[in-house]
């Protein structure tokens, strides 16, 4: 452990009074947590438990809470880095979705498929930005991180829940949402107090982040071009989406007369089985019949020899008493 987290942790008072205790212990866990969090991510094991063991001198409890912070995933230490280094450009990422979402209600079905298109090229341009500050701290972002990056970036356009989880610092995993559905932001960040808490920026001299795209809240001159390019883009997925529909219904088309063949198949065999449980059952009656006229035959015969027997059983004695 180095000087720097020493004297972090030692200038911390957690043996505050009962009654503030727990508060004590949160606003240390979160000034512990921020700092965390801005290390080089190979780094983040061996320094949070130094910091556990030096926070165990005074307090157990908030050691164990030190111990307990999760590694984030690559994605999601490329956006904390992003939320320290481009702290400007993450605030006006934020700025610019929650412009949207409370406009996006009074606004025409163009207008908000062009806002959507900037949208896509600002979350794009700052996606690049990370990669860049990733690639300074030596960190290699794969496309597929990449697009981890941007998905949460846009979710915190979307978002309020998910842009206060961006803001924070404090991610450990990322997240995607369409607007629409719920995320449970508390899950993908160290801590839950890590919401409402703002990342404290790192090193932002020196690192000039790059031109990004203006969104216009107003329609712009150009407005009816781009409405019209934008109206043509969608009629081409349109008919795109339309082509593969109809390929799909072909499929399952063939899928429903296989199964009607089936189904014919087995009402005849049902059938069949019918006309046999038919028959079973005209047989089953007639054996019934006959089994009712056995039984009385039997009952008959029963009392003949009984009667019989009685007889026997008088002569028997009359001969000895003879």
């Amino acid at each position: 452990m180095n000087d720097a987290v020493c004297r972090t942790l030692c200038a911390r008072d957690v043996s505050v009074r009962p009654g503030s205790a727990r508060l004590g212990r949160v606003s240390a866990l979160l000034d512990i947590a921020d700092e965390l969090y801005a290390v080089p991510i190979t780094e983040f094991t061996a320094d949070r438990d130094a910091r556990a063991r030096a926070a165990k001198a005074t307090d157990n409890e908030l050691a164990a809470a030190v111990k307990s912070l999760r590694k984030p995933s690559t994605a999601a230490w490329v956006i904390n880095l992003l939320t320290r280094r481009d702290p400007d450009g993450v605030r006006e990422l934020l700025a610019v979705g929650e412009a949207l979402r409370a406009a996006q209600s009074a606004m025409s079905a163009e207008e908000l498929r062009a806002l959507t298109r900037q949208r896509r090229q600002l979350t794009a341009a700052i996606t690049q930005q990370a990669r860049s500050l990733a690639r300074e701290e030596g960190v290699r972002t794969t496309e597929a991180v990449a697009d981890q990056v941007e998905g949460t970036l846009t979710a915190a356009m979307l978002s309020r829940g998910c842009a206060e989880a961006v803001r924070s610092g404090l991610l450990v995993s990322t997240f995607a949402t369409t607007g629409l559905d719920e995320v449970d932001v508390r899950a993908h960040v160290a801590l839950a107090e890590a919401l409402g808490h703002a990342a404290t920026p790192r090193d932002p001299v020196g690192h000039e982040p790059p031109p990004r795209p203006e969104l216009h809240l107003v329609p712009d001159p150009d407005a009816d071009a781009k409405a019209r390019a934008a109206a043509e883009e969608d009629l081409v997925e349109a008919r795109r989406a339309l082509t593969d529909a109809e390929s799909e219904r072909d499929q399952v088309r063939v899928t429903v007369e296989d199964l009607k063949a089936r189904q014919l198949q087995v009402e005849s065999e049902i059938d069949e089985l019918r006309r046999r449980i038919a028959d079973l059952e005209s047989v089953y009656d007639d054996v019934d019949d006959d089994l009712g006229d056995a039984e009385a035959a039997l009952a008959e015969a029963e009392e003949v020899l009984a009667e019989a027997r009685e007889v026997a059983d008088a002569a028997q004695a009359a001969v000895t008493r003879l």
